[in-house]
């Protein structure tokens, strides 16, 4: 400053100090017990099933038929109650050609019911975990 200013406008600087402050976070391995012993076991016990199953059985029979039909009068397979119908064509030569049907199959299904008894065995498993601590002493969990 100059000593010639005057004396109102000499003024001391005030300074405030500012403070920030910062966290620092460090992670470490704690040691709590000695360990842990898991006991799994196994155990099996018999169940017993008994369920319907059902079952189809055919029945295939050739039935002669020895019919001459017209080409467009071709039987289809068809059925005729619970019995399936399958025409078996065969061409003829004749002064002109036409279907004879030898023969038919006729498949019947029976459905039957039976009992089927079984026994299987099932497994489960039991887990316990043993935990130790500093001292040696255990606790089950």
């Amino acid at each position: 400053m100059n000593p010639a200013e005057p004396e109102q406008e000499k003024q001391e600087l005030v300074r405030v100090p500012v403070v920030r402050e910062e966290a620092w976070v460090e992670k470490r391995i704690v040691d709590t017990g000695r360990g842990v012993r898991i006991h799994k076991t196994v155990a099996e016990h018999p169940c017993r099933i008994d369920e319907s199953l059902f079952r189809d059985d055919v029945q295939v029979s050739h039935v002669p038929v020895d019919r001459i039909v017209p080409l467009e009068q071709a039987p289809a397979t068809r059925y005729e109650g619970d019995t399936l119908v399958v025409p078996i064509l065969e061409e003829v030569l004749v002064v002109e050609r036409r279907l004879r049907i030898k023969e038919e199959l006729h498949i019947t299904r029976t459905r039957r019911e039976e009992r089927h008894v079984d026994t299987v065995v099932l497994k489960s498993e039991q887990v316990s975990v043993e935990r130790f601590d500093e001292h040696g002493d255990t606790s089950t969990t």
